[in-house]
């Protein structure tokens, strides 16, 4: 077969691997089978272990397009090996996103076509419509052949190429039922299903572990050795040990399936292409098909778009945050081409219109006689919820070198149990001891010289560390991990919730008029604002709503909200069914009668309040996006004829979408005095539509034309108050000589001034801002340079500081002494996002530096952690769950300050929202991973000490006896190691840490001098008690005149 060229599965992306392809070989077969019985079955235990190994010895190479087993290799770091069988299905056609050509003729808009031909031909015919399908499945993910790139890949949904366009024209009218079984066939059955193992799979997998297969191996010797008490008690243990390690490995997976099965199989109703309404259960979802979201809400069986409608959705499960957050449908570029790019759905950059599994839709607002719909676009594990089930399923192994040192450690001790082996056949040949007695002598040596309690031993250290946290409220879903945290030398903080209060206070605000700032004011709430564009920015500029009568929605929002004392009023479901839209929120002032008609009749009251009553009504929302770091609506006054557009936001983006006239020139000297203070800024802005604007124009006006031309109104600055424990939280991480970072959606300014009060940059330390400008012009990117405290007098034509001294002077030469080098660096995100494309060279200099990192996407976090991991940090990275779920998971420990069930993709979850977990976490780490190294050298010690004796005796055709062996394993070694293991965790954190790896100096001087002293007295002893007069050496016939003389 000519070589074919190398095929990758997922590539590109974070699963990416190698696939091969190989054909069941029946002479391969053969050979195996007598291989494995003359190796009494270990051949096949061999071949358990090594999928690649079992899959070389048991098949041939063939191409892909033919082959019946694959073969696949992760492209990372770890190089594993996995083994698929190929499988066949017949279906109508290739592709499940496509009309198969038969299917088409027989179902057209949900009727069925009459043949000419008979029932009996059409069946004939059968076997020539089906195509034979080959796919295999891997890690709960099918993979389809595709003739395309002449490779397995994964069938996608309708998240990945296709248009918005159409999502509304293509796919919304619902799949028919043959379209709907054609698919399924595909897709399967939607489900995220965590099959909890039976006992007895799980007893068996645990079993064949080569840890157990070695401890099987040396009970056996040690029996047919007459070492019955030695081995009945090793025996015990190892039950023991399974029995734990089966009852923990179940409980984690009940856990696992009991969060998933919660609400995942529900009743739905869909739409099918013949207009008619049927319900299904959820697992029959295909994407394509058109669910109805009920008005009293839902959780959300898989991930949809949404089509028409409105839903408020609480996201906590995926997102750690529980403000409930506003969905709106997905605009029709086709209906609106000039408003309305088209562009490929995602459900990424359109989350604001995606439903995503396992989320609350809490409520529901709609259309009179066009129901809230929904279009499913991804079901199972390709799902949001799926994808981080199949993260904790299949976790990536931990790369650690303690890990890696403990493999080489053993093979060293195998190495030296292979020289006693060699040793004790030559010694016993040369004294004609039976072949027998030479077997199982030379093999006892292996099972004394390799301990086999020791991967229980090293366990025992983090398991009592695992208990510890979860006694101080820290929840552990990872326990490898914990030995991981006693090396973190770096931890990343987001700012607000996790660094300072989660609440903000209103400090004041400060408007605009004719590009002028007036005087800061304390209150908005005053009678001569009550009517003023900054107030209804302030009232409607928000995604607020009520859920059973309560006002919810985001912080920030409910504190503005509350500051100008309005009422907020949605429409019910009866004013809904009245109109043929939408009802709009209303909100108005809380005081709207004037004094003259307090003593109107009621009837009289109402009419005037309908006739002088200052409402707005919310028209359109543009939801907040931490992306575009802005939010805007759409409203109207009663009574206006034209819609005013009202924008929040960042005030520098705020800024550079208004008019220039409009915006105060002083604005950057202002906002940089504010933020220096550390108040939170948000600026507003204002605009009046066109009168040729009507509501259903409205509603698919694009938000790039809503977002020009502005007039800028002015600030309002909040105050976010820094935790109590912050401060001495960070002075403790110092001190340990572990630096912290601040990664924040936050103001720069803001950010370096929180940084500055919590004590994370030092009054003394100056702070240099790089600021990254893309390509523009024909103009090369470049980075300017600035002290933060001058940032409002640079322009980018003259920096503060030479760009030219700073990557070098700066980063260069104090590179060695971070401790002397009184610089940080602090960027935001555009400028990260530009160094990371255009300056890759200069990306490990800044971050070996960079305090500060503003404005940062969710994305740029889990980008940031992994540059800092490249510079051979150790990162934590501590987080409220919302917008860092993805540098969670990444940091070698994440640790989440969130309750919710989002915190199953961090590694540790805090039950209190307080830093103050993250020294302790720490300090458990160390303590287990000082544990494990003592622990270690410890088994170690043991087994060459007892290697020794045994080695000598042997010289002497002589051995320990079976309680000799038992009380140095039990009373001795297991007593020690497993008290040892209890010690707790140091009140503080100091300086030093503890070794990464096993192979260090210290390490390896500790164990080879204790060897040396020990050798050296017992070779001593040995030899001086066999130069005395008193010594009579061993003989056989010596113990039989012994054993006569007693009779």
């Amino acid at each position: 077969m000519e070589k074919e060229e190398k095929k990758y599965v997922n590539k590109a992306e974070e699963d990416e691997m190698e696939i091969y392809g190989y054909d069941l070989c029946r002479w391969k077969l053969v050979l195996v089978t007598v291989g494995v019985i003359c190796s009494g079955g270990f051949l096949l235990l061999l071949l358990y272990w090594m999928p690649q190994w079992r899959v070389k010895a048991t098949c041939k190479r063939s191409a892909l397009k033919d082959c019946e087993v694959v073969l696949l290799r992760t492209t990372d770091e770890f190089k594993i090996w996995f083994c698929a069988k190929v499988r066949v299905m017949p279906s109508l056609g290739a592709n499940p996103l496509r009309n198969p050509n038969p299917l088409v003729h027989k179902v057209s808009n949900g009727h069925a076509v009459h043949f000419s031909e008979s029932a009996a031909e059409e069946n004939k015919n059968d076997s020539k419509k089906y195509l034979p399908i080959r796919y295999f499945t891997h890690h709960s993910v099918k993979y389809f052949w595709n003739d395309s790139v002449q490779s397995f890949d994964v069938v996608r949904g309708l998240d990945e190429s296709t248009f918005c366009s159409a999502i509304h024209n293509e796919h919304s009218t619902g799949l028919t039922k043959g379209m709907h079984d054609y698919r399924k066939a595909f897709y399967g059955v939607n489900e995220i299903a965590v099959k909890v193992p039976s006992i007895f799979k799980l007893l068996v997998k645990e079993v064949l572990n080569p840890f157990y297969i070695f401890q099987l191996f040396s009970v056996i010797l040690w029996i047919t050795d007459e070492y019955h008490y030695y081995a009945l008690a090793i025996v015990i243990m190892s039950v023991i040990s399974i029995v734990s390690s089966l009852y923990t490995i179940r409980k984690q997976y009940v856990m696992l399936h009991d969060m998933v099965a919660a609400h995942s199989i529900v009743r739905v109703s869909v739409c099918r292409g013949n207009q008619e309404i049927e319900e299904i259960l959820s697992t029959d979802l295909v994407p394509g098909d058109t669910m109805l979201i009920p008005s009293n809400g839902t959780i959300m069986p898989c991930d949809a778009v949404l089509l028409s409608g409105t839903c408020i959705v609480n996201e906590s499960m995926l997102t750690g945050e529980s403000v409930p957050v506003t969905k709106i449908n997905l605009p029709n570029p086709s209906e609106y081409p000039k408003a309305v790019g088209d562009e490929i759905y995602s459900p990424e950059v359109h989350k604001r219109h995606t439903l995503f599994c396992g989320t609350n839709v809490i409520q529901t607002r709609f259309y009179t006689g066009e129901l809230v719909k929904a279009l499913v676009v991804r079901t199972g594990f390709s799902t949001a919820k799926g994808q981080l089930v199949r993260s904790i399923l299949y976790p990536k192994p931990t790369d650690f070198k303690l890990y890696r040192d403990a493999y080489l450690f053993l093979l060293s001790l195998v190495v030296v149990a292979g020289i006693g082996f060699l040793y004790t056949i030559v010694n016993s040949i040369l004294n004609e001891v039976p072949a027998h007695t030479i077997i199982i002598e030379s093999l006892d040596i292996i099972t004394i010289t390799v301990p086999p309690a020791l991967p229980a031993a090293m366990t025992a250290g983090i398991v009592y560390a695992q208990r510890r946290l979860k006694k101080i409220g820290i929840f552990c879903i990872s326990p490898q991990r914990i030995n991981i945290c006693g090396q973190l030398n770096l931890v990343c903080f987001d700012k607000t919730g996790t660094l300072t209060e989660d609440g903000l206070d209103l400090w004041g605000i400060q408007r605009v008029e004719n590009a002028r700032f007036l005087l800061p004011e304390e209150r908005a709430c005053s009678e001569s604002l009550q009517k003023s564009e900054f107030v209804a920015c302030m009232a409607t500029c928000h995604s607020l709503t009520k859920i059973e009568g309560v006002l919810s929605g985001d912080p920030l929002d409910l504190k503005m909200f509350e500051a100008i004392g309005w009422i907020l009023e949605e429409a019910t479901e009866e004013e809904t069914a009245l109109h043929n839209q939408i009802m709009p929120t209303v909100v108005r002032p809380s005081k709207q009668l004037s004094p003259e008609s307090k003593q109107a009749t009621d009837q009289e009251m109402e009419l005037f309040e309908l006739s002088t009553g200052y409402e707005i009504g919310i028209v359109r929302q543009f939801p907040f996006s931490s992306v575009l770091q802005r939010m805007c609506v759409i409203a109207r006054v009663l009574g206006e004829k034209r819609m005013d557009a009202y924008m929040k936001g960042a005030p520098e983006v705020i800024a550079s979408l208004c008019k220039q006239e409009t915006v105060p020139v002083d604005f950057e000297h202002v906002l940089e005095e504010y933020t220096k203070q550390g108040f939170r800024v948000i600026a507003l802005a204002h605009r009046k539509l066109e009168s040729k604007l009507t509501w259903h124009k409205v509603q698919t006006i694009s938000r790039d034309a809503v977002e020009s031309n502005m007039d800028f109104m002015g600030l309002i600055i909040m105050q976010n108050k820094l935790k109590q424990e912050t401060p001495a939280v960070l002075e403790d991480l110092h001190k340990a000589n572990i630096r912290t970072v601040m990664v924040t959606g936050d103001n720069m300014l803001t950010a370096i001034s929180v940084a500055r009060d919590c004590g994370m940059i030092l009054p003394q330390d100056k702070v240099i801002i790089a600021e990254a400008l893309p390509p523009k012009d024909g103009q090369a990117a470049r980075i300017n340079w600035h002290y933060a405290d001058t940032l409002a007098k640079c322009t980018s034509s003259s920096p503060a500081i030479n760009s030219e001294d700073i990557p070098v002077k700066l980063v260069h030469e104090s590179l060695e002494d971070l401790q002397m080098t009184k610089y940080h660096f602090a960027m935001n995100g555009k400028s990260f996002a530009v160094i990371l494309e255009h300056f890759q060279d200069l990306v490990p200099k800044l971050v070996l530096h960079g305090t500060v990192f503003a404005r940062m996407a969710p994305d740029q976090k889990t980008q940031l952690v992994e540059a800092l991991q490249n510079v051979d940090y150790y990162v934590g990275m501590c987080g409220d769950g919302a917008n860092d779920c993805g540098a969670l998971k990444r940091a070698h420990g994440g640790i989440s300050l969130s309750e919710l069930e989002a915190s199953v993709a961090s590694p540790f979850t805090s039950r209190t929202p307080s830093i103050s977990c993250v020294p302790k976490l720490i300090r458990e780490g160390r303590a287990a991973l000082i544990t494990s190294f003592c622990v270690f050298k410890f088994m170690a010690l043991y087994s060459i000490i007892q290697y020794i004796t045994v080695t000598l005796l042997y010289s002497i055709l002589s051995n320990l006896g079976d309680f000799q062996f038992l009380f140095i394993d039990l009373a001795i070694i297991l007593v020690v190691v497993f008290t040892m293991s209890l010690n707790p965790a140091w009140t503080e954190l100091v300086a030093q840490r503890p070794p990464s790896g096993l192979i260090s100096g210290p390490l390896l001087c500790s164990v080879l001098s204790q060897i040396i002293i020990c050798l050296a007295f017992q070779t001593f002893g040995f030899f001086w008690v066999k130069q005395q007069s008193w010594y009579e050496p061993w003989t056989a016939d010596s113990e039989l005149q012994y054993f006569l003389a007693c009779f």
